[in-house]
């Protein structure tokens, strides 16, 4: 039986939407709840296309109150955020879970962009309860999530260079390792960037004077200990060492200038995307809960929040939080065989911050330490460990949050048994 899109509001009848986005255009598939096609079309990628999406999907019913949910094989983009401006349910559904789907409407292997948008639109039609929407975070969360990952990314980026840099130094100027290696930062200290910068070869710092090196050290922003400093590196570049030819490390040198360059750029996007991180986090209303856990400090409670967000909605409970982040183990069970592991799908951004907070948790929560310790004593590895305490952090975190909390060392890490005892002393 077909219907007119009047006669299809006034029965109730249910609307799915799939697009298939590419990067100059987009497909779009709107099928009804009986699975029959009710149009197709490809759109552009600019607000013409966005607006063109928009109309055909108001034709077929959507409005503010009741919007048509769209399923897309991405959770970032502009034209998420234009699907994403009201209340419109979004689930970006997982490539690989799509290609699953996309076998159960043909056995030939066929593909194509629209048949993969009508196939993400039955994904709604079908299992719609599977699958969870894009979270409703607020726009400040969103902007704290843009800041926090451009953060890590450049952290990340900073380290990579810090190894190129490092791998280099080995292959011709092992004593500028050897002088910063163990300092806090290392190789990426402003002091060894500056020196590394005006003596890029061994031969050249060997005859760098007391006040060279006093003066580079200046230069770097360094105030105090500025004379034993200087001391110590001169020792350590005048020392015996083995030495490359003069026209290889004259080469080497060249190109350790060039990775330098991009070693300051790197160190300064990641101070500068730290400032605007910690700016933006602190007016979160979540903020002072983060903050009162042990361990946590701006920057890694900003990532938490980042990954978390603030919609309250978005986990049932605190076992979703858990498998999201890749905390909770997992269970394989068949006939009398089982195995608990650990996940592998998960929250990659979280799991890291989530493993550094647990560190850093054990000089700052006694009982963070003895909970640790436990585990080790139970036959945990250090991993292990860590993220069995993870898991009890983040259970303690979501109760905090849903109940506008503050961390509260006593209660987090007393057990039942411990109170009755000391209750009964």
């Amino acid at each position: 039986m077909t219907y007119t899109n009047a006669q299809r509001w006034e029965n109730g009848l249910s609307v799915y939407c799939g697009i298939d986005w590419a990067e100059s255009h987009h497909d779009v598939a709107l099928v009804d709840e009986d699975g029959q096609l009710l149009a197709k079309r490809r759109i552009t990628d600019d607000a013409a296309g966005y607006r063109l999406l928009l109309d055909l999907l108001s034709e077929y019913g959507d409005s503010s109150e009741e919007p048509v949910p769209v399923a897309i094989e991405t959770s970032h983009g502009l034209l998420v955020a234009a699907l994403r401006s009201g209340t419109r349910k979004v689930f970006a559904i997982n490539p690989l879970a799509a290609a699953r789907y996309r076998d159960r409407h043909g056995v030939s292997r066929k593909k194509s962009d629209p048949g993969d948008a009508l196939v993400l639109a039955h994904i709604l039609r079908t299992d719609m309860a599977m699958h969870r929407p894009l979270p409703a975070d607020s726009e400040h969360a969103r902007a704290v999530t843009v800041l926090a990952r451009a953060q890590q990314d450049a952290v990340w980026n900073r380290q990579q260079l810090v190894n190129q840099v490092r791998s280099l130094l080995r292959e011709y100027y092992p004593a500028a390792q050897a002088a910063f290696q163990h300092k806090q930062s290392g190789l990426a200290r402003p002091d060894a960037r500056t020196i590394l910068t005006a003596a890029p070869t061994p031969g050249q710092a060997a005859r760098l004077s007391l006040a060279q090196l006093r003066s580079a050290l200046k230069r770097s922003g360094r105030q105090r200990g500025i004379d034993a400093e200087a001391e110590r590196l001169r020792e350590v570049f005048r020392a015996p060492a083995a030495h490359q030819p003069p026209a290889v490390e004259e080469a080497f040198g060249k190109q350790l200038v060039a990775l330098i360059k991009q070693l300051d750029a790197a160190c300064v996007a990641a101070d500068e995307l730290a400032k605007a991180v910690e700016a933006s986090f602190r007016e979160h209303p979540d903020a002072d809960i983060y903050l009162s856990f042990p361990g946590l400090g701006v920057q890694l409670a900003a990532r938490l929040l980042a990954e978390i967000g603030d919609d309250r909605h978005r986990f049932a409970d605190a076992r979703a939080l858990k498998a999201y982040a890749g905390s909770a183990p997992i269970t394989r069970a068949s006939g009398k065989k089982s195995f608990v592991g650990r996940r592998f799908v998960k929250n990659n951004r979280l799991i890291s911050a989530g493993f550094l907070w647990a560190f850093s948790s054990l000089k700052a929560s006694p009982g963070a330490d003895a909970h640790y310790r436990r585990r080790r004593e139970a036959g945990d590895w250090h991993a292990g460990a860590q993220r069995n305490l993870l898991n009890r952090f983040l259970g303690q975190l979501h109760h905090c949050l849903q109940n506008r909390q503050f961390f509260d060392e006593h209660r987090a890490f007393t057990s039942p048994l411990t109170s009755s005892l000391a209750a009964v002393a």
